[in-house]
């Protein structure tokens, strides 16, 4: 009796150079871009000023593509300066797996930024020089978090850095793309934004501190220490919903905004599992995503308030 031979499985083709590039650009993370523009807009809306809803598409494409070429730009940087190594949790991987180059990493980052460039002199055109002022902070930022000569994640400036850029600075921008004005309801209402996205950037740091230690170069997690690091988190999380309380109270917020609350159980989830680990590392190792989630949550529930807020008055 013979034994026919069953075709065996074909083995996966190997990703493509795209794909590998999208990888590298953190995906998971884009929820912290998309969200500070949603928050824009609706605060526009509720405004009541006219918001151009075309617009907000090529608005979101800018703001993902900015936070994308930022994070090649990071893998870039920080493999070239020995930051992301065999054994690190940092960055993608893409780069230590050997799956991608440096030079490509640093090529799709540049394509990126080119994209962004090119619709911001449509929005410079149609809005004029506040989104030229917005438009190149945002780029400068970008690349100058790792790049040289300034690198500011190396000098413990990361923190308030991304607080900054992918707080205000995009939800205001969003806002101004969308309606031609600035409102100073939309810079208030981007505080909580602001907060949830720095807690993203803190726990990565809070779990890379050993790591980052050896690389030579500071965070404000490793300024502080782990213990004083752990409760930071916590104040920067319970911070957005604390803003966010208190915007409410004082109108700037309608009170469907209390609807936040709903993001608070993972929230503290996340808060009692750093309190409580006293190692960095692996423990921690997907404390950024599941910060990135908080933010996506608290973010969805925030602009979804604002727009029946405007709509119910």
């Amino acid at each position: 009796m013979t034994q026919e031979n069953t075709p065996t499985a074909a083995p996966p083709a190997p990703p493509s150079g795209l794909k590998l590039w999208l990888l590298a650009a953190r995906p998971f993370s884009f929820t912290a871009s998309v969200v500070p523009v949603l928050v824009g807009a609706l605060a526009g809306f509720a405004s009541q000023d006219a918001v151009a809803w075309p617009l907000l598409a090529p608005v979101l494409i800018a703001a993902v593509l900015v936070h994308a070429g930022t994070n090649l730009f990071n893998d870039t940087h920080d493999y070239d300066k020995g930051v992301d190594r065999e054994g690190t949790l940092g960055g993608s991987g893409m780069i230590v797996a050997g799956q991608l180059t440096s030079k490509q990493t640093n090529r799709a980052a540049l394509l990126c930024f080119a994209v962004v460039l090119a619709l911001g002199v449509w929005f410079i055109v149609l809005r004029g020089w506040p989104i030229a002022l917005l438009g190149g902070l945002g780029l400068l930022g970008g690349y100058a978090y790792t790049g040289r000569p300034v690198g500011y994640k190396y000098i413990a400036l990361g923190d308030p850095m991304v607080f900054a850029l992918m707080g205000p600075l995009m939800v205001i921008g969003a806002d101004i793309v969308l309606t031609g004005a600035f409102h100073w309801a939309t810079l208030w209402i981007s505080l909580p934004v602001g907060f949830l996205v720095m807690s993203i950037l803190h726990g990565n740091n809070l779990r890379d501190l050993e790591d980052d230690r050896q690389s030579g170069f500071r965070t404000i997690a490793m300024l502080i220490g782990a213990p004083a690091a752990r409760a930071w988190y916590g104040v920067q999380v319970l911070a957005a919903f604390a803003a966010a309380a208190a915007l409410i109270a004082l109108q700037v917020l309608p009170l469907w905004s209390i609807a936040v609350i709903l993001a608070l159980p993972a929230a503290l989830k996340n808060i009692v599992r750093v309190s409580r680990q006293t190692r960095t590392g692996d423990p921690l190792a997907d404390i950024d995503v599941r910060s990135a989630q908080v933010h996506m949550q608290f973010g969805v529930l925030l602009t979804l308030s604002i727009l029946v807020g405007a709509l119910i008055r």
